[in-house]
């Protein structure tokens, strides 16, 4: 009997043709059976052999050649990860629900690298600078990895002097080597999606837009009553140390101290400010009794009545400032969803006036980050060591999904830059992977693998079935020719159980459905895909080949309406919106008539 690897080099020496190839094989000893085609070899024990071969990529061979497989655990980095099939559905429609209302509001894109001259970077951010990815030299330049898109834009003004006013979006990657929590939004590598006026206005009013924008980004998520800008102004907040006490060189860290407040309790932010950052104990609680209030209008009236604090500089600036934005917020209709909370500090170091962040349900921790909570977490974990900054935190009580949005005013940035030059900017981040977090928790039904709108299938069977190849080709091509997404299954005879098997894999609301008969009279089936079985129009309707374009434009229109009813319903505090009998009799309003 010939051996398995004889025969393998029998089938590779059988292929006429390319440059032959020399392969040397080290086997262990081992017995031939006799065969003719290797007499010379039968019955004899050998180390080694020596193969002719005409085409290294033939498979008889392929294994014989292959190269051993990587000892190594296959993996993203920690605090990254791959992006498929659902998630990338719904992240693309975020991405274009906050696109939209950059461009409605006249933002025009620009792109910057991926990695700046570390230099660009340092001194920017604050405690978090060590958050910064640093690259190894690369041809005599130090760089590092953009840790916002902030900065690069700041960089780019200063660049390009003759950009003096211009309303711009930026939507890419950021890096920063952060404690990972993946499941919570927080990642080492996340978009952004910035939108920044820069440019010299009269006070306030980019900024009461930017509150604007961020109002409509999430309510075109379906986020009514769900959200809470929080705003302050870093003048307020520098006057209001100022008045308690607090030395010039302690405010910034004192800031990032009071950042923390949605974080940790207020005792371990005190402990932080009295004990690391050297502030005085009756400065900080003083600072103490400020910091819990929150409020609008009421907040500030409170605020100016207090001698103290009206007699400070930076703090009769803040208060001129805010009482701009509440009347313009007013006039914008963009001041239900804002709280004046004198917590908000906002850590990075560029921040010059008005200051803002968005937290809705899950931005904060279930417990809050006390020491003790935080030893009694770490005991639990076997191995693990508290503050390792590898491990990831996403089942951490003590971690929350943090603000999903934040930004501010920065009208010195640009001339950190360009000397003089001084090009005063406002803008927002939105941080994309926090909010995907928030509404795929939320989602109770399987969201779509793709965003196509019709799966155009072949009924029939039989040997006489032709499968209609040619019909659904031709009416693909219609569909897309007026911009509708379809597609069809790439079989020539397919059964219409595994059509609907793909169309259900791919969640395609719409099914058309050509039969031979059908087609004969000019028409077809148009089925939505997913109806009760008690639903008059469960098996679909026939239509006219001849609208067919109108006929599934009206019907997508009609759906699309009523899932944005749903998602309203779907148990969200609509705020002056529709709930209750409302619901259901706007969903009538949009059904077909009987």
């Amino acid at each position: 009997m010939q051996s398995p690897w004889i025969l393998a080099i029998r089938s590779a020496r059988a292929r006429p043709g390319l440059t032959r190839t020399v392969v040397t094989l080290s086997i262990a000893p081992f017995k031939l059976e006799p065969s003719p085609q290797f007499a010379t070899t039968s019955s004899s024990s050998f180390s080694s052999a020596t193969l002719s071969v005409t085409n290294p990529a033939d498979p008889a061979v392929a294994t014989i050649m292959a190269p051993k497989a990587p000892k190594f655990e296959i993996k993203t980095p920690k605090g990254t990860r791959d992006w498929s099939g659902p998630d990338m559905v719904l992240r693309e429609k975020i991405f274009k629900t906050i696109t939209d209302v950059f461009k409605r509001h006249g933002g025009v894109t620009i792109d910057t690298p991926v990695f700046e001259l570390k230099e660009i970077l340092a001194g920017k951010y604050g405690e978090d600078s060590k958050l910064i990815y640093d690259l190894a030299d690369q041809g005599g330049e130090l760089c590092s990895l953009r840790y916002d898109l902030t900065v690069p834009f700041a960089r780019y003004l200063a660049m390009n002097k003759d950009v003096t006013q211009i309303k711009r979006y930026h939507i890419a990657k950021v890096y920063r080597r952060d404690q990972p929590a993946v499941k919570k939004g927080r990642m080492r590598e996340f978009y952004q999606c910035d939108f920044d006026i820069a440019g010299v206005y009269d006070p306030m009013i980019p900024d009461a837009e930017i509150i604007r924008i961020i109002n409509e980004v999430f309510e075109g998520l379906g986020w009514q009553g769900k959200y809470t800008i929080k705003l302050n102004s870093r003048k307020i907040l520098d006057g209001l140390f100022q008045v308690c006490g607090v030395p010039d060189h302690l405010i910034r860290p004192i800031s990032s101290a009071v950042d923390k407040l949605d974080k940790m309790p207020w005792a371990d932010v005190r402990k932080e400010m009295v004990d690391e950052k050297g502030l005085a104990p009756e400065a900080a609680d003083k600072i103490g009794q400020y910091v819990v209030l929150k409020g609008q209008r009421d907040l500030l009236e409170k605020l100016q009545k207090d001698e103290a604090l009206a007699a400070n500089p930076s703090m009769q600036q803040g208060f001129s400032d805010m009482e701009l934005l509440f009347t313009y917020l007013e006039a914008f209709g963009a001041l239900h969803t804002v709280s004046f909370d004198l917590s908000l500090a906002r850590g990075l170091d560029y921040y010059t006036g008005v200051i803002y962040e968005v937290v809705t349900e899950g931005s904060a921790p279930e417990i809050p980050a006390s020491e003790e909570a935080k030893e009694q977490i770490s005991k639990k974990k076997k191995g693990g060591k508290p503050g390792d900054q590898e491990e990831d935190r996403s089942d951490d009580p003590t971690l929350g999904i943090g603000s999903v949005a934040a930004g501010g005013r920065y009208d010195n940035l640009v001339g950190m830059f360009s000397g003089k030059t001084q090009v005063p900017c406002v803008g927002i981040s939105f941080g994309i992977d926090r909010i995907f977090s928030i509404i795929q928790a939320s989602q109770k039904k399987k969201e779509r693998r793709n965003e196509v709108d019709v799966f155009v299938m072949a009924f029939g069977g039989g040997k006489d079935f032709t499968g209609l190849l040619k019909e659904r080709s031709q009416v693909c091509a219609r569909l897309w020719d007026a911009g509708i997404k379809a597609e069809f299954l790439y079989k020539v005879k397919p059964k219409l159980q595994n059509q609907f098997k793909a169309a259900e894999a791919g969640g395609v609301p719409f099914a058309l459905i050509l039969g031979e008969d059908e087609l004969a009279q000019g028409k077809a089936k148009l089925k939505e895909m997913g109806l009760p079985e008690d639903h008059p129009l469960k098996e679909g309707e026939l239509i006219s080949m001849d609208n067919l374009i109108e006929e599934v434009q009206a019907r997508l229109a009609r759906k699309q309406q009523l899932d944005s009813i749903t998602q309203q319903a779907e148990g969200l505090k609509v705020v002056d919106g529709i709930k209750g009998e409302d619901v259901k009799a706007a969903a009538e309003a949009v059904q077909p008539a009987e």
